[in-house]
């Protein structure tokens, strides 16, 4: 009778350990849900509260006075059923330090007390008294598995609260058995069939509600899972809209960028195309009156040439600027660079009486898309012609640098206007944020946007003797 019963005790126990073991490696494989730790330390308790009665039934001989091994099995018995109520607790609200202090205290006055009824009372009363707390208990747990279903329905939590209702069912059962019992129990082969039946299937169904828990959190894996892809597709189709909204951005800012240029642009392109037009006149005068010689006609010939390579150049620049195509990031020479842009702006910046001091070392290499660090370079000198065109100073400097700088390049536009007011210089690079009273604020946060995608940096400081000054870092090629 002994070793059957202490089998069946090993027995789950065998069970409780293997399921912990499982759980344990399933879940470090894994990092969306973590397992609740009340619910884990609960069943490694169970697991050993099973093992230590399974060893003293072997060797028990009078029941009514067990040695001190029971004890330590009833309390940790009692302490995995402390820890499953505080999970289905955790369900639904977070443990209070209080609820964990005065819990942990109830578990020092448990052995203080079962140790007292160990010596004291009898086999009936000890058992009377397990039955009372576990039933307390399962009460508890059932009604925060209720109140946890009414938010998240959950097969498993329908599984669990049944587990908890059962082991309810047998716990009430053995105490019926035991008050009802006119038997005083000494032996293990006096405790009557039906109770151990019941306790048996009272911890069966402990097992089982193990098991639900441990169900309930691959369910939550499962959904966490499934939230992720879907997150995830959310994520990838919101970062889409993001680069469309982006291009569609730089796209509209090229235009912005460029349009108070486009008097100055066509009044350039107009020079060579007219002179164009009267030396071609001109030439069919003389072929008509038959005074052309080929002195005459090669020069003509020869300025015609020259105006047309002229306008072909800032035709050229022009469609560099407003080009569409999706060109990838290559080597460029920001020197040859700032030269193209210059050409663009260099109608309004003549027309306006600005002075360009320029300072640009050879052989600035960096690795980019030419056209993004085009729309930087527009940007910012745009901006300094702006400045320069409201400002009150006699003399108008737009000053550009670039030059060698441990790891990259430097590169600083700057001008001698009337500067940014400390309350705006904050928010510059914020995007919708212009100090211009006809801006829309996407010129510098487009800048930023753009420097930064290259591994760069963007800064103001305000220019030395008044202005603005723009600093860009950008990483140097790195030969391969």
């Amino acid at each position: 009778m002994k070793l059957l019963l202490a089998l069946y005790f090993f027995i789950l126990a065998i069970i409780q350990m293997g399921l912990l073991f499982g759980i344990y490696h399933y879940y470090r494989s894994q990092n969306t849900v973590r397992p609740n730790v009340y619910w884990l330390t609960s069943l490694a308790t169970s697991a050993f509260a099973l093992a230590i009665f399974g060893g003293g039934i072997v060797v028990i001989d009078d029941i009514s006075r067990p040695e001190f091994n029971f004890t330590i099995g009833n309390t940790l018995f009692y302490v995995a059923a402390v820890l499953q109520a505080l999970f289905c607790q955790s369900l639904n609200r977070e443990v209070g330090r209080r609820v964990r202090l005065t819990l942990g205290i109830s578990v020092f006055l448990f052995l203080l007390i079962f140790e007292c009824l160990r010596n004291h009372s009898t086999f009936e009363i000890r058992t009377a008294f397990m039955c009372v707390l576990a039933g307390l208990f399962y009460v508890w747990q059932i009604l925060e598995i209720r109140i946890k279903r009414k938010s998240l329905p959950s097969n498993q939590l329908i599984y669990l609260q049944y587990a908890s209702s059962a082991e309810l069912f047998f716990a009430i059962g053995r105490l019926a058995i035991i008050l009802f019992g006119a038997m005083s129990i000494k032996q293990v082969e006096q405790i009557p069939q039906i109770l151990i039946l019941f306790t048996i299937a009272q911890l069966i169904m402990n097992t089982l509600s193990y098991i639900a828990i441990g169900s309930y959190w691959a369910e939550q894996i499962a959904f966490s899972g499934f939230k992720s892809s879907q997150e995830n597709q959310e994520i990838r189709g919101l970062l889409k809209e993001r680069e469309t909204l982006i291009a569609s951005l730089l796209k509209a800012n090229k235009t912005a960028s460029t349009g108070a240029l486009s008097a100055a642009i066509a009044h350039e392109l107009n020079q060579p195309l007219g002179a164009s037009s009267l030396n071609i006149q001109f030439l069919q005068k003389k072929l008509a009156d038959g005074q052309l010689n080929p002195v005459l006609e090669k020069e003509i010939l020869d300025t015609l040439l020259s105006d047309n390579q002229r306008a072909a150049e800032i035709i050229r620049s022009l469609r560099s600027i407003f080009s569409d195509e999706k060109v990838g990031a290559s080597q460029i020479d920001l020197a040859g660079l700032i030269d193209t842009v210059l050409n663009i702006a260099k109608p309004e910046i003549v027309a306006k009486s600005i002075q360009i001091a320029l300072s640009v070392e050879p052989q600035l290499m960096i690795q980019a898309n030419r056209g993004e660090i085009q729309q930087v370079l527009l940007n910012l000198i745009n901006n300094a012609i702006q400045a320069l065109v409201t400002s009150t100073h006699a003399v108008k400097r737009l000053t550009i640098e670039a030059r060698h700088i441990e790891g990259g390049v430097l590169l600083t536009v700057a001008d001698n206007g009337d500067g940014i007011p400390e309350a705006s210089q904050k928010h510059l690079f914020e995007l919708l944020s212009s100090t211009k009273s006809s801006g829309m604020g996407l010129g510098l946060w487009l800048c930023s946007h753009i420097i930064t995608r290259h591994g760069g940096s963007i800064a103001f400081e305000p220019n030395t003797g008044g202005g603005a000054k723009f600093i860009v870092k950008l990483p140097e090629v790195v030969e391969s």
